[in-house]
């Protein structure tokens, strides 16, 4: 339950930077099945997102030895194609550089967007346009005499 919950707060500020790593190809396993970075760490157990965050916060050869090792642990057979330390290498080369990367530490306050004069001036210049058409809407009476149209006493006391 933990676990969901770090899920859930951790996914919002993992951004498209990191598509590219997460949906990257490993390789195919023994069945000719094609194994992405995000498959492998599913298979393991391990929380992806979470994965690729403390991938991203390591230094670049810690980083890859980790990643290393957990590929090697997978169903791939490294023996025709690069090792599994090349494939890590140029795996985490994917992942953007810890200062750029755009992940928030556990605990630290997310920032929200800047409030300046100008949005401020824009949003109450909406909500004045949306009470005007409410107003607008509410003050006109429906054309026509539709069926919510009242009928006076002296149409309804007239002989036909």
């Amino acid at each position: 339950m933990a676990d969901d919950m770090a899920h859930a707060a951790l996914t919002p500020l993992l951004g498209r930077e990191f598509d590219s790593f997460l949906f990257a190809l490993i390789g195919e396993d023994r069945n000719g099945t094609a194994l992405s970075v995000l498959s492998a760490l599913a298979q393991f157990d391990v929380d992806p997102w979470q994965e690729t965050v403390s991938l991203a916060r390591m230094p670049r050869e810690p980083a890859t030895e980790r990643l290393a090792a957990l590929i090697a642990a997978t169903p791939i057979d490294f023996a025709t194609g690069p090792s599994a330390a090349t494939t890590a290498a140029r795996l985490i080369a994917l992942l953007p550089q810890a200062p750029s990367a755009k992940v928030a530490a556990p605990g630290a306050p997310v920032k929200a967007a800047a409030v300046t004069p100008w949005r401020i001036f824009i949003m109450l210049g909406v909500l004045v346009l949306l009470l005007a058409g409410h107003f607008i809407f509410v003050a006109h009476p429906s054309p026509g005499g539709g069926p919510g149209s009242a009928v006076t006493t002296s149409e309804a006391s007239a002989p036909r």
